[in-house]
C-alpha cells in the first residue's frame, strides 16, 4: 500500500515508518520537525520507498498520487515540547487533523488517529476502558495536548459518521525505546539517561503514582494490526503492566548500574496519579498484546541511549 505518516520523522512516527517500508510499503512521511529529526529516518533514508515533505500538518494537505492509508501521529507528545509549543499542539489537533481527514476522504483511504491515554485525564476508573468518558482538566496547563486529541477523536469520528470514511482510532499508553531524545521530558528517556550520565534521578511527586509502559515495537505491531481490523474503536494500544514511579526508579539503576541519588521536586499541575490500559478489546479484536518485557525494553533503550550520550 502507500501510506501517509504524518509526524512521520518523530519517535513512534519514524518506527512506524520503518516497520512499513520494510514490509514492502510505500511511505510518505510529512513532518515539520520542531520534535521529529531526519536522523530517526537514518534507517530507511535514501530508500525509494520514502519520500519525505518539510511541512507542518496545520497546512493543507497536497500528496500527488493514490493513498491507501493515513497514519495522523503528528503531534508534540513529550510535556516539554507541548508546553513550550501550545498553539502548535492544538493546531495539529484541530487543523491538522481536519486537513488529514480530508485527504482521506478524497483519496478514498483509510485513517487512523494516534489519540492517547491522556484523554482519560486523571482517571477516576482504573484500568482505564474505552467506555470511559475521562476526567481532564480543560483549562489546565496540560489541557493543550489532552484536548487537542479529544477534539481529535470528535473530529475523526465526525468524518466516519457524516462521510462514512473507515477511521481507527488508537489510544497510545507511555511509548518508550530507542529514538526518545534524552532531555525530551518523559520518565524514561530522563530517568535513563540522567542514570548513565551519572546525575541525580529526578522524582515528581513522592513516585508512587504509577504508569504503564509498552515498548515501541509492540506499540508500531498495534498500530499496523488495527490499520488492518474492521475496527473503528477508540481501541487501547498499551501495556497493562503497571509500576509506580519509584520502582521504574530501581528497575534504572539496576540496568544502569548507575548509584545515582534520587532527588524529589513537586508534582506537576494535574499529573494522574495512575494509569493503565485495560486491553481486553485489542485481545480479542486484534489478536494484539505486547510480547516486550519492561526489563527487556529498558536494556534495549538504555543500550541506545548510552550511544546518543557517548557521541554527543
Amino acid at each position: 500500500m502507500r501510506a501517509v505518516v504524518t509526524g512521520g520523522a518523530g519517535f513512534l512516527g519514524s518506527h512506524l515508518c520503518e516497520a512499513l517500508i520494510n514490509a514492502g510499503h510505500e511511505v510518505v512521511c510529512v513532518d515539520n520537525l520542531i520534535s521529529g529529526s531526519l536522523q530517526n529516518l537514518a534507517q530507511v533514508s535514501g530508500r525509494p520507498e520514502l519520500t519525505f515533505r518539510h511541512e507542518d500538518v496545520s497546512s493543507p494537505a497536497d500528496v500527488p498520487g493514490p493513498v491507501d492509508t493515513v497514519f495522523h501521529l503528528a503531534s508534540l507528545a513529550s510535556p516539554h515540547d507541548y508546553l513550550q509549543f501550545p498553539i502548535e499542539t492544538l493546531r495539529a489537533g484541530s487543523l491538522g487533523t481536519g486537513n488529514y481527514l480530508e485527504l482521506a476522504r478524497v483519496k478514498q483511504a483509510r485513517f487512523l488517529m494516534a489519540s492517547t491515554s491522556e484523554v482519560y485525564g486523571d482517571p477516576r476508573v482504573h484500568p482505564q476502558t474505552e467506555t470511559y468518558w475521562g476526567h481532564v482538566n480543560p483549562v489546565g496547563v496540560r489541557s493543550v495536548y489532552d484536548e487537542a486529541k479529544r477534539f481529535s477523536e470528535a473530529m475523526t469520528m465526525a468524518y466516519h459518521r457524516e462521510h462514512g470514511l473507515d477511521v481507527k482510532i488508537a489510544r497510545i499508553f507511555n511509548t518508550y525505546g530507542p529514538r526518545l531524545r534524552p532531555r525530551d521530558g518523559r520518565v524514561i528517556s530522563s530517568l535513563l539517561a540522567q542514570a548513565l550520565a551519572g546525575l541525580p534521578l529526578t522524582v515528581y511527586g513522592d513516585g508512587t503514582q504509577t504508569r504503564s509502559f509498552c515498548y515501541v515495537d509492540d506499540q508500531v505491531r498495534g498500530l499496523l494490526a488495527l490499520e488492518r481490523a474492521e475496527v473503528t474503536g477508540p481501541v487501547n494500544i498499551g501495556n497493562p503492566a503497571e509500576i509506580t514511579i519509584l520502582d521504574l526508579v530501581s528497575e534504572v539503576l539496576a540496568i544502569t548500574g548507575s548509584a545515582s541519588p534520587v532527588v524529589y521536586e513537586p508534582l506537576p499541575l494535574d499529573d494522574p496519579a495512575r494509569r493503565r490500559p485495560d486491553i481486553s478489546l485489542a485481545r480479542r479484536l486484534l489478536g494484539w498484546e505486547p510480547a516486550v518485557s519492561l526489563t527487556e525494553g529498558l536494556r534495549r533503550t538504555a543500550d541506545w541511549l548510552a550511544g546518543q550520550l557517548a557521541g554527543a
